[in-house]
């Protein structure tokens, strides 16, 4: 046994070893490519190298999964409230000088590539030619006329996205809402098999353009905070922030919940609350909220050992999942970086690029932080307050006669009987936004739909209806044309448009 404990601490020497040499070796890389930055961007590069470094260092620290299962437990009772509870509270008189204390920041850092667009996902048109951003500012706006407030948007872009979401916000120069831009972290991705630097210089052109990447929205609380703006937000009265992403449409401010935070029940302010919704078969994947030492902590499946991972997407055990609707104390923001103590758990994000390469990207998630704040809440939202746009069946929702769209806000609407939405697949022709475009003359009636399934080469004329279950199926060669006014209920469809009931 004495010499197994001795083979074993020397392996573990040994480790320890190699480790400090990475460590130092990803060091030098850096400081030889923070001296390609050109003289007024230094300061900027390297408070990106240094957190980059940090990031790095914690990776090379942690081993396995980061969660223990055995100490997984349910959250407390008290600690997901139901929204019902919140709403039934109602609202205070001086709502407006509540709403003064908000910012509405919107995670835009993401691409439309998936959905083959080029430039910022916020700028696809979802509705009416209204983009994701023209909604969100509508929505801004409607709250500032309505009650005379100065609700203030703030966009964490991403280096990607930055330079085309700063043309486009000049036409809101009239509408009544102030706009600020910070600009997440720049990281450099790392080799798989070295775990060194791809990057060889600071520019993102050449052989450099996949060398970077945004290091996901966690990165949020020490972006804002070095961008000035934080602290600039805070000297204005504002107190707490409605972070969300910007594809989920149906992330709009809720004065309920925000009336929750500013006159707390108990007169202990919460400083972190997490919108959390019912799981349902389609969002088994979703990272949850449990009880993890005494704090609550979301748990994303990436970190579940994998004897577990069967148990994680169990919708009777984890019933909710994150929305990734928060909403945060920017004193408590302030505090925790400038303490060092918003501990995040690190997502490995393996990439390859066009060239065949293998690389890591590290990453991490914003509602990660919930356990590092003080008392922290999860309130269980109506489903609606999640819409996500991630795909073209989802477009094709937000699109439907299943929403109407007020001020920005898109609503289910009144004549759908039942509170759920339909399940939509649309296969890989509808991929892209143009030819998803191209293959509908208009949006079907979809009110009384269950599910869709489609696939292969189908279009759809003009005043289609669907409903019930409708599955169209285009066998490889052959085109299904859905004729104008036609009404496809409980049907299938295949081969060359033989049309039978479901």
């Amino acid at each position: 046994d004495l010499s197994k404990a001795m083979s074993q601490d020397g392996a573990s020497q040994f480790q320890e070893v190699i480790r400090q040499e990475l460590e130092l070796s990803v060091k030098k890389e850096l400081e030889k490519i923070l001296t390609t930055a050109p003289s007024h961007e230094f300061e900027h590069t390297k408070k990106d190298l240094d957190g980059f470094r940090k990031l790095f260092h914690r990776f090379l620290q942690e081993k396995g999964p980061s969660v223990d299962w055995g100490k997984i437990q349910r959250p407390p009772e008290d600690s997901i409230q139901p929204y019902e509870k919140i709403k039934a509270r109602g609202l205070p008189d001086n709502i407006s000088s509540v709403l003064n204390k908000l910012v509405v920041v919107k995670l835009n850092g993401g691409l439309g590539t998936s959905m083959g667009c080029k430039g910022p996902k916020s700028l696809i048109g979802v509705r009416n030619e209204n983009t994701f951003l023209d909604l969100t500012v509508q929505q801004i706006e409607h709250l500032n006329k309505t009650y005379n407030t100065d609700v203030p948007l703030v966009l964490m872009n991403s280096f990607n996205t930055d330079e085309d979401t700063k043309k486009i916000l000049q036409k809101y120069s009239h509408c009544r809402v102030k706009i600020y831009t910070f600009n997440q972290s720049r990281y450099p991705r790392i080799n798989k098999e070295s775990l060194l630097p791809v990057a060889k210089d600071v520019s993102y052109s050449g052989e450099n353009t996949e060398a970077w990447y945004p290091p996901g929205h966690g990165d949020i609380y020490a972006s804002f905070y070095n961008s000035g703006l934080l602290d600039t937000l805070i000297g204005e009265g504002k107190e707490y922030i409605f972070v969300s992403n910007i594809d989920n449409l149906g992330a709009t401010v809720d004065l309920y919940i925000l009336n929750h935070l500013m006159n707390p029940p108990n007169g202990k302010p919460c400083e972190f609350v997490m919108e959390v919704t019912n799981k349902t078969r389609a969002d088994v994947k979703g990272g949850t909220l449990t009880q993890y030492e005494g704090k609550l902590r979301l748990v994303e499946i990436a970190q579940v050992p994998k004897a577990h991972v069967d148990e994680f997407k169990s919708v009777s055990k984890f019933k909710i999942f994150n929305t990734n609707n928060l909403w945060i104390s920017l004193a408590a923001v302030k505090r925790l970086q400038e303490q060092n103590a918003i501990d995040m758990e690190i997502i490995v994000n393996p990439k390859t690029l066009d060239g065949g390469l293998n690389v890591i990207q590290l990453e991490t998630a914003v509602g990660a932080a919930i356990k590092s704040f003080e008392n922290s809440l999860g309130i269980n939202v109506p489903r609606s307050r999640f819409l996500p746009v991630k795909t073209t069946s989802d477009l094709l929702l937000v699109m439907s006669n299943l929403y109407s769209l007020n001020a920005g806000s898109l609503t289910m609407s009144e004549k759908r009987e039942f509170p759920t939405v339909p399940l939509v697949k649309l296969g890989s022709s509808f991929t892209k936004v143009q030819d998803y475009l191209r293959r509908f003359e208009s949006i079907p009636d979809m009110l009384e739909l269950d599910h869709l399934t489609v696939s292969g080469d189908v279009t759809f004329g003009k005043n289609v209806s669907l409903k019930g279950t409708v599955i169209i199926i285009a066998n490889h060669g052959d085109r299904i044309d859905i004729p104008p006014g036609a009404v496809l209920e409980n049907k299938i469809v295949s081969g060359n448009l033989r049309i039978l009931d479901h």
